[in-house]
């Protein structure tokens, strides 16, 4: 049995949960996520008890392995809505900075013109100051690729570490060139 897959997933008072024809839809304070999970998986929704149980038709490998996935998956929607995921970025580097344009960030990260990202539905960007991203919102997939992108947009470089990067992230710094005396 999955560690992972045969814990049942706790649906908090506040979350409406539905399950049916092989989609299970969560709703909450923070939004509504839906979720089509493959066919091989059973997920039964146990109202009185409030909780999702997961389970699996055999010992197979490919089996074995979307039982876990789907519990995770079921248990980051539940988070999602209820408590939601947040990704905080910091810019680094001189006259490095980001900006709001509407709902679409715009970062003037070293290049000639300013790149201009708009997050997608469900996911929310705020500037605690010109150089600190938060990027929120329900589905932990989409906080998750947002954040990427705008990292990507200016990967930190590892001589000066300039760059977008995310704020836990260390940079592996490099020594730059060494000029020795003749030879």
């Amino acid at each position: 049995m999955s560690r992972i897959g045969k814990q049942p997933v706790p649906v908090p008072a506040g979350v409406k949960m539905k399950v049916a024809d092989g989609k299970v839809w969560v709703e909450g304070p923070k939004g509504k996520l839906e979720l089509e999970f493959h066919r091989a998986m059973k997920v039964e929704y146990d109202d009185a008890a409030k909780q999702v149980r997961i389970t699996r038709p055999d010992d197979e490998r490919f089996s074995r392995a979307l039982h876990g996935l789907t519990r995770s998956l079921i248990a980051n929607m539940v988070q999602g809505v209820t408590k939601g995921f947040e990704k905080k970025l910091k810019i680094e580097g001189i006259g490095y900075q980001a900006r709001m344009d509407k709902k679409a960030i715009v970062l003037t990260v070293g290049y000639a013109n300013a790149i201009s990202l708009t997050p997608p539905d469900g996911v929310t960007v705020e500037l605690t100051d010109p150089t600190s991203i938060i990027v929120r919102g329900a589905d932990k997939q989409k906080v998750g690729q947002f954040a990427a992108e705008v990292r990507a947009s200016r990967k930190p470089e590892p001589y000066k570490g300039k760059g977008v990067r995310y704020e836990n992230e260390t940079v592996r710094r490099k020594e730059g060139k060494s000029f020795t005396s003749g030879g």
